[in-house]
């Protein structure tokens, strides 16, 4: 009951203070934390420039636990030391969007207080540049300095990549519209339009599109990395604009019913799993970042009654399922990157490379919607679950930390406090034990690195310019 959940909820506020304190104490200003050698991070994907990406993903997180003081202190670091125009550094223009911009925005919308926003303006001006390509299909990188851009080498013969590009929409939209600045929402969709004008092969999206030619490339399609978050954003851009962006609700159930045709499969024992395609043949590995997919089907489902409903949420609730037991069938009971589907082996990992856990939060992001959704409570025990096994393994006293092989008693642990640990896997944990009233769904959308955006037309915190 009640007193259960309020106890769990305090648990994760507990673990929030540990893994900011710690922050604090030993990389300040640096993008994270190393939580063993208790130092800054230099070789995450932000490189070494401080940038300060655990203050920025973590602050909205702060202010919904109510710690009001470590909130101040990250407000204060982002009016006074939070200056993108001095870096020589190529950074990525998606990681850029939904951690720092999204961030900025989340807390805009939250206080109203304009520091905020000014900032998130000035990252996003310092991204345009890599909309300069001759699709209008943005480049992976951008240097802050020169504003040259480019794209990733090992990408597909010089091809962005649909999770990146089609993950702006939100942000850009939202940014317009409290800027008044009508150039970020055209940016996204002259991209939206020229991806519905584009042949797509079956109706499905590959992962990687060149911005030059405007052709795919290698015929990949895939649920987990690469190409997720594209999907998350057709539906949420259309909750977003309070349902009238019908387009993008539209392009969201045709790719879905591609992908429910070609990707979505059932285990010999009856877990239901999403496939990924290589050249039309499917590959039976799930990663765990296509595991969000559950609470994103839950959630189509739950905005529009028609006659697919019935059959997202039946497959949202068989999916998180399997990401349950891709979990529940390590000797940590936290998931692996990946797993597979073969005759001998059913959510479990092959490899070395796909056994590790970099504390994500995929998985509790579906318990939390099919929660909300559902209101079954064995979600939250899921959840529950979850930090039992992150404080029996990711804890360290210098903060938390991924670990290197998920089936091990006693595994190696990476010594990464990854800033999506703060955005993310704790604040999906505290909505999942708090009440439907924290964070509504009918006023609020979740970016996909959990920064809470306002809905259009419905809530009050939207600021419009």
């Amino acid at each position: 009951g009640t007193n259960i959940d309020e106890s769990r909820r305090q648990k994760v506020m507990e673990m929030m203070k540990h893994a900011w304190e710690n922050y604090v104490r030993y990389a300040w200003g640096k993008n994270e934390l190393r939580p063993m050698t208790k130092r800054g991070h230099s070789g995450s994907i932000f490189g070494s420039m401080p940038l300060g990406a655990t203050i920025l993903d973590g602050l909205d997180t702060l202010y919904i636990m109510g710690m009001t003081e470590e909130f101040k202190q990250g407000r204060e670091w982002v009016a006074n030391e939070l200056d993108v125009d001095s870096l020589t550094a190529d950074v990525s223009v998606f990681e850029m969007n939904i951690r720092f911009i999204g961030g900025l925005l989340t807390c805009f919308a939250f206080t109203g207080d304009v520091i905020f926003r000014d900032k998130a303006l000035q990252i996003a001006n310092k991204l345009l540049p890599a909309f300069q390509t001759p699709t209008g299909i943005p480049n992976a990188l951008v240097n802050l300095k020169t504003g040259n851009s480019k794209n990733y080498g090992w990408a597909s013969g010089g091809s962005s990549i649909l999770s990146e590009f089609g993950t702006l929409h939100l942000e850009f939209a939202y940014l317009s519209d409290v800027t008044g600045n009508p150039v970020f929402r055209n940016k996204v969709d002259h991209i939206r339009q020229f991806l519905q004008g584009l042949e797509k092969p079956k109706g499905l999206y590959p992962n990687y599109l060149n911005p030059k030619t405007g052709s795919w490339g290698q015929q990949h399609m895939s649920m987990g990395a690469l190409g997720d978050s594209f999907f998350e954003y057709l539906l949420k851009a259309w909750i977003q604009s309070n349902k009238e962006d019908n387009e993008a609700r539209q392009m969201y159930d045709d790719a879905m019913q591609a992908v429910f045709q070609h990707m979505l499969f059932t285990s010999k024992s009856g877990l239901t799993y999403f496939a990924e395609l290589k050249f039309g043949r499917p590959e039976h590995k799930m990663d765990h970042l296509g595991c969000f997919s559950g609470g994103l089907l839950a959630l189509g489902a739950n905005t529009l009654k028609n006659e697919l409903s019935d059959k997202y949420m039946d497959t949202a609730k068989k999916i998180t399922e399997t990401c349950h037991e891709s979990y529940d069938r390590s000797n940590t009971k936290l998931g692996p990157e990946s797993f597979r589907f073969t005759d001998g082996i059913e959510a479990r990992s092959l490899k070395s490379t796909e056994k590790y856990y970099i504390l994500r939060p995929e998985v509790i992001e579906s318990y939390f919607y099919l929660y909300r959704l559902t209101k079954d409570n064995k979600y939250r025990e899921w959840g529950w679950e979850a930090v039992e096994a992150l404080e029996k393994y990711c804890k360290v006293p210098g903060g938390y930390t991924g670990i290197k092989n998920v089936y091990s008693d006693q595994p190696v642990q990476d010594d990464v406090q990854q800033s999506f640990f703060l955005a993310e896997t704790l604040k999906y944990l505290y909505l999942l034990f708090s009440d439907d009233s924290l964070l509504n769904l009918n006023e609020w959308v979740f970016n996909t690195e959990a920064h809470a955006l306002p809905i259009k037309g419905v809530n009050p915190f939207y600021r419009e310019a």
